[in-house]
């Protein structure tokens, strides 16, 4: 007898999760950018980065392409956009929002980039939902320029009870503070250069955090 989604266990398969992620945000698509957490926190991430001498972004778990988006406001000169989700109804939003982005249906363990090909990667709530995060983290790595850095929020709270049952397992607590995060990173060859907590006027607290490749 085979499992239903809603019954995946933590260490499920990487196919089956990425089959799961892929189907729960595509139910999703349509209504994700009505949040006001989602654009909030897409303007505050983009806010963290540095961009002065960034110019090739590539934005990790992309889904509706807020991220990218509030990238583009705040840059003091034109980018060069990347966007690569699993879903593909979240990537027709992001399409529609970013008509000039180049956006993929990917995995974000095995991206379609070259070496050293962006000054600066992005990914928002979003390392909690892959199977092997550090697998993610080292493509990060791989495909920073030298100086590039990583940029990523997690969650570290809820304002209400949190999400509800999902489809696939979640691994939140593993990037619930700095020192968590500077772990994991580590192991992929990146360290912490910074972090900022902020939380949301619905009560969902973030940590913030940016790496670099690991001297």
């Amino acid at each position: 007898m085979t499992s239903r989604p809603a019954d995946l266990p933590a260490d499920a398969p990487a196919d089956d999760v990425s089959v799961a992620v892929a189907a729960a945000y595509d139910a999703r698509a349509a209504t994700y950018d009505e949040s006001a957490m989602h654009r909030d926190l897409a303007a505050r991430v983009a806010a963290f980065c540095e961009l002065d001498d960034v110019r090739d972004v590539l934005d990790v778990a992309t889904g509706t392409g807020l991220v990218l988006r509030a990238l583009v406001a705040l840059a003091p000169r034109p980018l060069r956009l990347t966007g690569v989700d699993l879903s593909p109804d979240m990537l027709a939003v992001a399409h529609r929002g970013s008509p000039g982005a180049t956006l993929l249906r990917a995995d974000a363990a095995a991206l379609p980039l070259a070496d050293g090909s962006a000054d600066l990667v992005t990914c928002v709530t979003a390392l909690h939902l892959v199977p092997d995060p550090r697998a993610v983290l080292r493509e990060w790595a791989r495909v920073l320029r030298p100086g590039g850095r990583a940029v990523t929020a997690t969650f570290t709270a809820f304002g209400g009870p949190g999400p509800g049952p999902r489809a696939f397992p979640t691994h939140h607590d593993a990037f619930a503070d700095p020192g968590l995060l500077a772990t994991q990173a580590a192991a992929a060859g990146l360290r912490l250069r910074r972090h900022a907590d902020w939380r949301h006027d619905d009560g969902d607290a973030f940590l913030l955090g940016e790496l670099e490749v690991a001297a």
